[in-house]
């Protein structure tokens, strides 16, 4: 075996600033799934530990279609923040903004229903990564300045 063959060393593999926008994105979008499933649970319990004497939650059929709507905006922020165009960038900036507020918003009113856990999970798992998300894009569309004015 020769020298030569050992001297070759990988790049380091890097993530491009587009990809890692949307990674950012994913991340918030899984964090509000977290937290939809553990208010589920939390609920569950609630009801369960008050032995059915708890107020039920129910929803006319014809309003449910708004909730998968709505958290299926978070797919629609990230594939916006993979596209890479710039116009894409600042719809996924002010959709996502929008929607990790939104969010917030709900976890917290949620959480002052609920407990504070609801509202500290709210927080957790959609306001941080959110804030990351913002900052992130907010920097790439910074980055890109005026050479991508046309896109």
């Amino acid at each position: 075996m020769s020298s030569e063959s050992n001297s070759y060393q990988r790049p380091p593999v890097t993530l491009p600033q587009q990809n890692r926008v949307a990674l950012f994105w994913l991340t918030t979008g899984a964090g509000a799934v977290l937290y939809v499933t553990f208010q589920l649970f939390f609920y569950v319990n609630n009801f369960v530990r008050a032995h059915g004497t708890a107020p039920e939650i129910t929803f006319d059929p014809h309003i449910l279609w708004v909730f998968s709507a709505f958290y299926g905006c978070w797919i629609v922020t990230i594939l916006l923040a993979l596209s890479g165009t710039t116009k894409a960038q600042w719809a996924a900036l002010i959709l996502g903004g929008l929607m990790v507020a939104l969010n917030t918003l709900g976890g917290i009113s949620d959480g002052l229903r609920d407990g504070w856990y609801v509202a500290f999970s709210a927080v957790f798992f959609i306001t941080l990564p959110g804030v990351f998300a913002i900052v992130t894009t907010w920097r790439h569309l910074k980055r890109k300045g005026a050479h991508y004015v046309n896109e």
